[in-house]
């Protein structure tokens, strides 16, 4: 039996497969174009190309797709065979370094938000070298970008890399101005941690809602749920640690760091840790292993569920992302340094943040705005819509000590003027974590709370990267070429944490006092749901934001407006007709074959015992009837509202139409629906409840 590192990465072509297979020249072309991000000239590509197929050959490939991430929020693949006919009548298998760089999908069938027309099919994938090739099923797959036939990004990689190159650029600036000449490229990394549910798939089948939408429409509380706090970290059940077992040897064998596991909260959830990676190879991994997760849970008889709330009156699931700068020297650029100018370089940095998640909170909230996000943000699992800024007492108390000018309380009392004294010897992980905040530091990154358990990370790091970018644009501009740098430098640092302070909160998130205080007091942003988020994607500031970083046209930036809203509508409509379904099919004639059950009880006592007696029976059939009156009304209502959704045309007033009359009246038919299962005998009722969902593996 193989060892760990003897079989992780053995599906990647990564740098050990290229180093044995690559000529030198080939090679370090290769690393130029990886590390540098030179063009590689037709003649490299075609030697890589060979090498590729050569070695996926050898692994059992017989096909090669370029792997893409269109605006689905999943990937997409598109699989040829290398084989191509033989003058003998035979094949030969061939891969071309042109295969290699480009594809041509089909375009007009992904969402495009208008960029693109119905009959407007032609589109391209580019192949991202910097993230490595790997095999799955039979096939080589090849990451790649994806744009339109007119060079509009189709996908979330696309304007991901561009803003991985936006932050470089202006980071490369700031540290030019410490003096740091010898960085030659400054990198993002993340490392998502993954939160999901597993049930039994044959319960799961039974669930129309759980097959049509991921989550639970209908579903009465049960007995318990997660009060005793006896799943979280908690012996991982044999059917569960076999499933983890093979889901981490796949994850290893296509390179993916999968690190920690562990038992979630919430009953039958669970949570999967990477260790961090660039970016864009982080939001690779993460795809991939989201659909790895769902693949394996089906050869152990389960079903994963990746949506934000699958059950009501639990944990719902997020994927907390953690992310950092760091150098090509490797150094953290938020980690405290030894020296002065250290010291000033990381608060720099760090204030840069700072800025960049107040003066773009709009946006990065939209960034993780989806139908099913909605119904977890806010909950005790989950931080509030509202962003703020967790950094702890002992930062927070030495920003104030700059901003105010006076000696910092701590273990040096000296006036912090940067540059000249020493920052004070600040530890890593000083003050406690707070899982309330949106946005917190925890020592060296910073953990964004809010992304969805299925969201792609891809929108999150676009909207944080070109964020922190412009920050660090602006300190650039402001800063070249002054006499005086450290006593600019100081005032800057200073001017930036006396604007922006209003966005750091170290208390609790979810007390309903800071919410009025963020809102009312400090002028944050509340935005609740989807539709409320997104009038900040396409307002001027996002706009020139992301055009002057050339991360995103202004076409790019309202055509990914309109997809979300486009999502929101088709998400919640697919599950208020699904409710409407099983409401008709399965709800309503269990209740009425358990009232008749109830009845014949009835009348059987009344034919043996005095008319005075089956009071009990009476009651229930009396409950039951109104609960039937009361579902019917809400039925109804819900009914009408989806015929009048199929007449509007403009998404924004769909968008809110959904919001506001098909939520509540979702909600409306649900609350007699389900009191209507606690009533009824469970011989009855057509499908499994929550009680056999969240304990039903064992």
């Amino acid at each position: 039996m193989k060892t760990v590192p003897e079989t992780f990465g053995i599906l990647v072509f990564d740098d050990r497969v290229m180093k044995a297979r690559l000529s030198s020249k080939v090679y370090n072309a290769m690393k130029n174009t990886i590390d540098g991000g030179h063009r590689l000239d037709n003649a490299v590509a075609d030697a890589v190309a060979e090498a590729m197929k050569e070695w996926a050959i050898e692994k059992g490939a017989t096909h090669f797709t370029h792997w893409f991430q269109p605006m689905t929020g999943i990937t997409a693949e598109k699989h040829d065979s290398f084989i191509s006919p033989s003058p003998d009548g035979g094949v030969i298998m061939e891969f071309s370094g042109k295969e290699l760089i480009k594809g041509e999908p089909d375009a007009s069938s992904f969402p495009s938000g208008g960029l693109r027309a119905t009959f407007e099919a032609r589109g391209y994938t580019a192949w991202d070298p910097t993230s490595y090739a790997f095999i799955k099923d039979k096939t080589l797959c090849i990451p790649t970008a994806f744009c339109s036939y007119s060079g509009e990004a189709l996908d979330k990689k696309t304007p991901l890399l561009r803003s991985m190159q936006a932050l470089n650029k202006q980071a490369l600036r700031v540290l030019k101005l410490f003096g740091n000449e010898e960085v030659s490229a400054v990198r993002t990394s993340v490392g998502p941690e993954q939160e999901y549910f597993l049930v039994d798939a044959e319960m799961a089948k039974k669930r129309p809602d759980l097959l049509f939408c991921g989550r639970t429409l209908f579903g009465s509380k049960p007995p318990k749920g997660q009060e005793l706090d006896d799943h979280y970290f908690g012996v991982i059940k044999p059917r569960v640690q076999a499933y983890m077992n093979e889901l981490n040897e796949e994850l290893w064998k296509l390179g993916i760091l999968a690190k920690t596991e562990h038992n979630e909260v919430a009953p039958a959830q669970h949570e999967l840790a990477p260790i961090y990676s660039t970016t864009n190879v982080a939001t690779d991994h993460n795809q991939l292993t989201m659909e790895i997760m769902q693949k394996i849970a089906k050869k152990h008889g389960l079903v994963c569920l990746l949506h934000e709330k699958p059950f009501a009156g639990v944990n719902g699931s997020g994927k907390h992302n953690n992310w950092s700068m760091a150098t090509n020297t490797g150094v953290n650029l938020l980690t405290p340094g030894e020296t002065p100018y250290e010291n000033a370089q990381f608060l720099l940095f760090l204030c840069a943040v700072i800025q960049a998640v107040d003066d773009y909170q709009g946006l990065l909230r939209a960034s993780v705005a989806t139908a099913g996000n909605d119904h977890r943000l806010g909950a005790n699992e989950a931080p509030p819509a509202v962003i703020s800024m967790f950094l702890g007492d002992e930062l927070t108390a030495i920003l104030d000590a700059i901003e105010q000018d006076k000696p910092y309380e701590g273990t040096e009392k000296t006036v912090m003027k940067l540059g000249v004294h020493v920052l004070p010897k600040f530890v890593r992980d000083t003050t406690d974590r707070n899982r309330t905040s949106p946005f917190a530091f925890t020592g060296n990154k910073f953990e964004f709370r809010m992304l969805g358990s299925s969201n792609s990370i891809a929108c999150a790091n676009i909207m944080l990267n070109a964020a922190v970018a412009e920050s660090l644009k602006q300190y650039a501009d402001a800063l070249e070429g002054k006499a005086d740098f450290e006593g600019e430098l100081h005032k800057l640092i200073k001017k930036t944490i006396k604007e922006h302070k209003r966005i750091i909160f170290n208390g609790n998130g979810y007390d309903d006092a800071w919410i009025k205080e963020a809102t009312e007091e400090r002028g944050l942003l509340n935005l609740r749901t989807t539709p409320d988020t997104q009038e900040v994607v396409i307002e001027k500031k996002s706009v020139d934001l992301l055009t002057s970083h050339k991360i995103m046209s202004e076409t790019e930036l309202r055509s990914r407006y309109e997809i979300t809203l486009e999502n929101y509508v088709k998400t919640v409509s697919i599950e208020a007709m699904t409710m409407i379904d099983m409401t008709k099919k399965l709800i309503l004639p269990a209740i009425e074959s358990y009232s008749t059950s109830v009845a014949s009880s009835l009348a059987a006592k009344l034919s043996v015992v005095s008319e005075l007696s089956g009071a009990y029976e009476r009651k229930k059939l009396a409950k039951l009837s109104e609960l039937e009156e009361q579902i019917d009304c809400a039925l109804g209502a819900l009914e009408n509202t989806m015929v009048e959704i199929k007449t509007v045309d403009d998404i924004k007033t769909a968008a809110e139409t959904i919001r506001d009359k098909v939520l509540p009246e979702m909600a409306e038919l649900r609350l007699p629906c389900d009191e209507a299962e606690a009533m009824t005998a469970k011989s009855y009722w057509p499908m499994p409840t929550y009680d056999d969902l969240l304990f039903g593996v064992r």
